[in-house]
């Protein structure tokens, strides 16, 4: 078995150098497709950087009436803790909001100038509520309007909850980040069903470039599995060699992004690409050899079942 084993690699390895011209075409299709795969990781890098920015800014807060006592507001943010959906929850006081209110209009002269003629805060507390996920935004605001421990006296001292404002821009980044996840998966299986077809066709050159070999083989009674054998191996060492020009391509590309796309996607890929090298080239290895093994193997089954 093992003399076999190493027979069929010596075979796969002088039939990829042999090839020559054909092999490189085969790795120039493989670097374009494990091209393509790795700057969709990129792609969605990039777009869930982006949406974890804006899912920052997207909260609910609940504003209270003036003059709460703040033991009333404390035991609703304390009923709020519990929920599962919560994530995080910022209590403001109303004499934090009146300061934050004038911070911001402090170049406002006619604002402040009324705020003063007041002669007290017009501003109630509040608390920003943030949600493990955009979508249960929509349950905490209904467990408001509930028949519960929170609803019995405590929403007297509510003025007002802000979801229904921020509600449109909750749905579509809902939307976004489904619709991100399914294009994704799609792009992807449809980039490892043409990079099969492509190398496969590559790889019947290959195996017509041999057909003389092959005849002989099976004239002095080969096996199946050893005819197989060799072109498989060229498979893979095409498969290998793709992944390893893919991942020393993507170190200046990925310096470029690095510095141009850092301000609007929130994110360095070239930091990315340093902390996550081995796994993305892991990816590359994985899918380079998987595509031309599996190319490979189904284009000589072919030839042989003729």
């Amino acid at each position: 078995m093992l003399t076999h084993t190493k027979r069929i690699i010596r075979s796969g390895y002088h039939n990829f150098i042999r090839s020559g011209v054909t092999s490189i075409a085969s790795i120039l299709i493989m670097i374009v497709t494990l091209f393509v795969i790795t700057s969709l990781i990129f792609i969605q890098v990039a777009l869930h950087s982006s949406l974890d920015s804006i899912k920052d800014k997207v909260d609910v807060t609940v504003y209270f009436v003036q003059d709460t006592n703040e033991s009333d507001i404390k035991d609703v943010e304390s009923a709020l803790e519990k929920l599962p959906e919560v994530k995080s929850i910022v209590y403001t006081s109303a004499e934090d909001a009146l300061n934050q209110f004038k911070e911001k209009h402090s170049n406002d002269y006619l604002t402040l100038q009324a705020l003063d003629e007041l002669n007290s805060n017009p501003l109630g507390a509040t608390l920003n509520i943030k949600a493990k996920d955009p979508s249960q935004y929509e349950s905490i605001s209904k467990y408001f309007e509930n028949d519960n421990a929170l609803s019995k006296g405590s929403l007297t001292i509510i003025d007002k909850i802000d979801y229904h404002q921020n509600k449109i821009v909750i749905d579509r980044l809902n939307a976004i980040i489904a619709g991100a996840q399914k294009l994704g998966l799609a792009v992807s299986l449809m980039l490892i069903l043409i990079s099969i077809i492509i190398t496969f066709n590559t790889i019947r050159l290959i195996i017509y470039m041999s057909r003389e070999e092959i005849n002989v083989m099976r004239l002095v009674g080969a096996s199946n599995k050893y005819v197989q054998g060799p072109f498989v191996v060229s498979g893979i060492l095409v498969g290998i060699a793709a992944s390893v020009v893919t991942i020393i391509l993507f170190i200046p590309i990925s310096i470029w992004l690095g510095n141009q796309m850092t301000d609007f996607i929130g994110i360095n890929l070239f930091s990315y690409y340093k902390a996550n090298f081995f796994q993305l080239f892991i990816i590359m290895l994985v899918s380079g050899i998987f595509l031309g093994a599996i190319s490979s193997f189904l284009a000589i089954i072919r030839y042989i079942k003729k």
